[in-house]
């Protein structure tokens, strides 16, 4: 029985060997991608594009606080259309709430001030205008000079509660443009800064609220790696298709508009930001109709080719 045991081993790896074999050799078919692009011109540039919103400098409307403080109120929803002064979000004023009250109790006290001094200078006038031996000259000017020095400390209470009732309402954030709110990544209770506020997810400091101008149109910036760029026609002209991912190949024309002159790093595209970035791009502005029955966000990446002598 001891005899047979290991040549019943050996048999059993045999057998599980051969079906090893004949499973491996069954070929799994290749799925085909969601969406394969391909070059529409006979020497085409790839270069990977961005959607943004179309403006003649700068892409979307970053908004930042000019105060600091934690987020108290949203007043706006994310794709919402808001007029230019539009409250945005609240930020915590307490403080300088606290500040512009003792404004106007300054106010009052220096009104208060200024009220004695010229009552004071009016009896002195009077007696003086009864018994000109009674007053002297100098206390004459020293009574003015006292309702002068009184009047001024009110200019500059009153001035000191305009500035800081001023500063009182920037704590409300307000949209500098009338547009649409692409973005908004402040939370109630989250602090926020002129420097924006901190994302939890991209660890970076982003922009409290990202705008987009009303009735601004869509445009694709278009990132050429600097090795194509000797090949690249002279600008006027440039044309470009672009192809929207998850579209099964659907080309859109673009129109060019300008060439950012100055070759960058490629980080906007992956936000690499603490990364040793080797790539250069040259951005390149196109505007384009989009497609019907196909929305496009700002945000979105696609494929663009562009038109190159072979």
């Amino acid at each position: 029985m001891r005899q047979k045991l290991p040549f019943g081993i050996a048999l059993v790896g045999l057998v599980a060997g051969l079906v090893s074999a004949y499973l491996y050799r069954q070929r799994v078919p290749t799925r085909t991608p969601v969406a394969v692009t391909r070059d529409p011109y006979p020497s085409g540039l790839y270069a990977t594009g961005i959607v943004q919103s179309a403006q003649a400098s700068g892409d979307d409307v970053n908004v930042y606080p000019q105060v600091a403080g934690p987020v108290t109120r949203i007043l706006v929803n994310e794709g919402e259309s808001v007029a230019r002064g539009a409250p945005l979000l609240a930020i915590d004023d307490d403080l300088q709430r606290r500040i512009v009250d003792e404004d106007v109790a300054k106010i009052a006290a220096a009104r208060a001030a200024l009220a004695a001094q010229a009552h004071q200078l009016a009896i002195l006038e009077r007696q003086a205008a009864l018994d000109a031996g009674a007053v002297s000259r100098a206390a004459q000017l020293s009574a003015r000079d006292a309702v002068a020095v009184a009047r001024e400390n009110l200019r500059v209470v009153i001035a000191t509660r305009a500035a800081d009732a001023t500063l009182l309402a920037k704590y409300v954030l307000r949209a500098p443009v009338a547009g649409v709110v692409l973005r908004d990544v402040a939370a109630v209770g989250s602090y926020v800064s002129p420097q924006g506020v901190f994302d939890t997810y991209s660890q970076t400091i982003d922009p409290v609220i990202v705008m987009r101008p009303q009735g601004a149109q869509l445009q694709v910036k278009a990132y050429l790696d600097e090795i194509l760029v000797p090949r690249l026609p002279s600008p006027p002209g440039i044309s470009a298709t672009m192809f929207i991912r998850g579209t099964h190949d659907v080309g859109v024309a673009l129109r060019f508009v300008r060439i950012q002159p100055y070759v960058t790093p490629k980080i906007e595209l992956s936000d690499a930001r603490l990364e040793k970035v080797d790539v250069r791009v040259l951005p390149i502005v196109f505007r384009f109709t989009p497609p019907k029955g196909i929305t496009l966000y700002p945000g979105e990446l696609v494929d663009v080719y562009i038109a190159a002598p072979p």
